[in-house]
């Protein structure tokens, strides 16, 4: 229930669909199934801008190339980041000034002993040493080196907009709550991951402001906007859009926040709510 009534599905279609990625758009793999494809299409063809709004940094993007839409643009790395697909170009980005990032640092350090960190800014990417690398090109050459020579005047981070700090061993849920607790108030601390992996942004600087940003420059209204998640760094954009749906699959908070779900990823969920809207490209 809604705070006026029960939340209900719009009768009619959104003007922008403002999706996640991985782990709610994406299939297992960081693949675009067939189905979603078609529903993406259609719904640019119909006149429905599609956003992607993901806490994927921009150096990840580019096999979304083919359906990013008509606009070529995405929201990257939780809000920080503004990036032409087509381009590979940032279009803007929103950074965390080397002391919020250093204070940071030395709060989780200190709180949260074991904990590294690494950092997405606009040349690039780089780490501490004890940062772990992933996948989706983390093992690309980037800076190495302790936080305060990264971060240093004449150091490689420049236009930092995205501090990843990583856990060897803590709950995810708990490392996030941590955080939170010793760090929250220096700025936005989220997490997306199954791996105790924070994402951090500079203060107030979410999904939700962003997608906010956007769609107030091309005159679209909050309740024009229908916007999908999974995780805790989705929330905040699925509490501001005017229409908000879980996909099955989503962490329990989520699901607990959203009144409205959808099924799985793994089952297409975001193409089974766009489709309610373009009928024609059911498959």
């Amino acid at each position: 229930m809604g705070e006026d009534g029960p939340v209900t599905e719009p009768r009619t279609a959104p003007r922008l669909v403002a999706t996640d990625l991985d782990g709610t758009l994406l299939c297992t793999g960081g693949t675009v199934s067939e189905r979603t494809a078609a529903a993406l299409a259609a719904a640019e063809e119909a006149g429905i801008q599609v956003v992607f709004v993901t806490g994927r940094p921009p150096r990840w993007m580019q096999q979304l190339r083919p359906h990013v839409g008509g606009h070529g643009v995405a929201i990257c790395s939780n809000g920080g980041a503004v990036l032409d697909v087509r381009r590979g170009e940032l279009v803007e980005y929103f950074p965390m000034s080397a002391g919020t990032a250093l204070a940071v640092v030395e709060a989780l350090r200190t709180e949260l002993p074991g904990t590294a960190f690494a950092f997405e800014h606009a040349d690039g990417w780089a780490r501490e040493p004890g940062y772990e690398v992933l996948m989706w090109g983390d093992d690309m050459v980037c800076a190495i080196g302790a936080a305060e020579e990264l971060l240093a005047e004449d150091g490689p981070v420049r236009g930092l907009f995205k501090l990843l700090a990583k856990h060897p061993d803590l709950d995810p849920d708990t490392f996030l709550t941590e955080a939170r607790r010793v760090a929250g108030q220096l700025a936005e601390i989220t997490r997306s991951s199954p791996i105790p992996l924070l994402e951090i942004s500079a203060p107030g600087v979410t999904k939700a402001s962003t997608l906010a940003r956007w769609c107030a420059e091309h005159g679209i209204d909050r309740s024009e906007v229908v916007a999908f998640g999974d995780m805790p760094n989705d929330l905040e954009m699925l509490a501001w859009a005017g229409t908000a749906y879980a996909v099955a699959n989503a962490h329990p908070q989520v699901l607990a926040a959203v009144p409205l779900h959808t099924v799985s990823n793994e089952q297409d969920g975001v193409a089974a709510v766009l489709e309610r809207f373009l009928p024609g490209v059911c498959l």
